[in-house]
């Protein structure tokens, strides 16, 4: 089992690591996903996820997830073939957890943060902009 650290890491990279980890066969954990970070300008972020919200109609989808783990399921996602059986059993093996659970404070968790020196923004200021209540 691999437990990651969301804490300053980058969504791209958190998210290419574990989709390769989850293709081999093991169970991957990440923790803090309100604390990941996506790179760029905060401005094109935002409208990015907010033009992708707003498609089509709120009775015949499609529907946008707005909380932060969901948000880093669906970047994972991407990164797999998950329309075979190999990927969705591999999609079944990964859990995201806002903040730190209980049963996961003793353990050691690896850390991928990085010295960000662009702007950036945060998983949880994304979701409250595309409408989370969290």
């Amino acid at each position: 089992m691999i437990i990651i650290d969301g804490k300053n890491a980058v969504l791209g990279r958190l998210s290419s690591s574990a989709a390769k980890n989850l293709i081999k066969g093991e169970e991957v954990t990440i923790l803090n996903a309100e604390k990941i970070i996506i790179t760029g300008p905060k401005k094109t972020i935002k409208g990015k996820y907010l033009e992708r919200e707003q498609r089509g109609s709120k009775y015949s989808g499609p529907y946008f997830q707005r909380s932060p783990e969901r948000l880093v399921r669906r970047t994972i996602r991407g990164m797999m073939p998950y329309k075979t059986l190999k990927g969705r059993a591999a999609m079944k093996k990964l859990s995201i957890y806002v903040g730190m659970p209980e049963e996961y404070k003793g353990k050691e968790a690896i850390k991928m943060e990085k010295n960000i020196k662009s702007s950036f923004l945060y998983m949880e200021e994304l979701a409250k902009t595309v409408g989370w209540r969290g």
